[in-house]
Formats: C-alpha cells, sequence, structure tokens
C-alpha cells in the first residue's frame, strides 16, 4: 500500500512498511549510519540515522514507513545530535587514522566527514583494549571497535549457523571477542567479508598491511554520500 509522507518538507510516496532510510536513500536524501546495512537486518546500536519523526526523535533503520509521516532529517539539533554520536566514537576508542591499515575506506572515517566532525567534544578516554591475533587468518585491533556488531550477527561459521563473532562484558569493559575454533574454518571469501563489513579497523585479515594494500581509498574519490544514494557501498 503507498503512503504519502514527507522529508524535510519535500512530499514523498512509498510503499508503507518499508524503511525510512532506504526510502531516504532512494530520493537522493543521505542519512549516515555506522551499523545499517540496506538489504539486511537491522541492528540500530550505532543511532548515527537518528531523525525526528512525527516530533520524536528515532533511529531512520528502525523507522518504518507509515501515511502522514513527518520526517526531519535537517533539522540542526538532531543534526548536532548525530555528530555527537559520531564523535563519542572517536573519544571511546583509539581511532589514530593516519597509521590505520583502513583510513580512507573506513566507514567512520568517511560518516565524520560527512557530518562535518572537526575534533570531539568529549575527553578522549585512550582505552587500552588488548589486541588479538591468536585466530590464524583475523587479527582484531580492538581499541578500534565501535560495538556496531555487524560481525556478532552477519558473520556465522557456514556449517552450524553458529556466531563467530561476539561481544562479552559491559560498559568500559566492553570487548569484541572471536571463536577461535570457529574462526580458523573460515574459507577466504569470509575473512575478507568479515573484514569488509566492519566499518572501522578492528578486524583484519592477516597477510594483508600496509607492504600489500588492502583496497582502494574508496571515500576519497567518492563520498559515502554518494556511495550511498548510488547503491553501492563496496
Amino acid at each position: 500500500m503507498t503512503a504519502k509522507l514527507y522529508i524535510d518538507g519535500r512530499e514523498i510516496c512509498a510503499s508503507e512498511g518499508d524503511v525510512l532510510i532506504d526510502v531516504a536513500a532512494d530520493y537522493g536524501i543521505h542519512i549516515p549510519s555506522l551499523c545499517y546495512m540496506r538489504g539486511r537486518p537491522c541492528l540500530g546500536t550505532c543511532r548515527v540515522c537518528s531523525v525526528v519523526v512525527n516530533g520524536s526523535i528515532m533511529p531512520a533503520c528502525t523507522a518504518r514507513i507509515a501515511d502522514g509521516m513527518v520526517v526531519e532529517v535537517a533539522q540542526p539539533e538532531v543534526a548536532d545530535m548525530r555528530r555527537a554520536l559520531v564523535e563519542a566514537n572517536f573519544s571511546e576508542g583509539n581511532h589514530n587514522c593516519p597509521s590505520c591499515e583502513k583510513s580512507g575506506r573506513c566507514e567512520l572515517q568517511a560518516v565524520a566527514y560527512e557530518v562535518e566532525m572537526v575534533v570531539s567534544r568529549f575527553p578522549y578516554r585512550f582505552a587500552e583494549r588488548e589486541r588479538d591475533q591468536t585466530a590464524r587468518h583475523i587479527f582484531l585491533e580492538r581499541d578500534r571497535c565501535i560495538f556496531c556488531q555487524r560481525c556478532v550477527e552477519f558473520i556465522r561459521d557456514i556449517d552450524t549457523g553458529h556466531k563467530i563473532f561476539a561481544i562479552h562484558g559491559r560498559g568500559t569493559h566492553a570487548r569484541i571477542d572471536i571463536d577461535v575454533v570457529l574462526a580458523d574454518r573460515m574459507p577466504p571469501e569470509q575473512v575478507r567479508e568479515a573484514a569488509d563489513i566492519c566499518p572501522v579497523g578492528c578486524i583484519i585479515e592477516k597477510g594483508r598491511g600496509y607492504n600489500d594494500p588492502i583496497g582502494k581509498r574508496k571515500f576519497e574519490t567518492r563520498s559515502i554520500r554518494d556511495r550511498v544514494l548510488e547503491g553501492d557501498k563496496k
């Protein structure tokens, strides 16, 4: 059933029940996100896609289209809130972009440019999280993790369906962990997928690094806004 809604005053028609962040993108309106991936189940963990829907703030990845919906994306207060959420991610981890293997391909870095972040308004914690290199093919740079949970939900053992990654602990003690036995059974294509869906440089494929380029600096040649609106995040 077709519904009529308004995004920043613009009248839009879409199917009831569709995901707001996708509909906005289809109409050339970019709403940044760090956990949502089009075509996959919504995680709703990062809240960077927050917008105003009928007067209430909610993540655009969980909002479903309904007739008469009024959405504000560019409203200054909610835009600043999105920027604050991105800044919080930088302050809570150690994101030294010039020395990171994923610089130029990092979604956190790209979204920071998109929301016009200059420096975090929050004190930097300089968290110390122990690296994990016990798996045969995967290196975990834990202090870069933003706990988006993409790897937890979307990367599973091919035979059993069991989760390979997990979040353990809470608050400042939370960390990303890996089931080494299951990880060592991952085929090369799945290892590459895990590294690629990580929005930051937390999951690194061993054997690929500075001496062996791990990818083009995609967000420097085309912005994350343009890639999302064109349906290409590869």
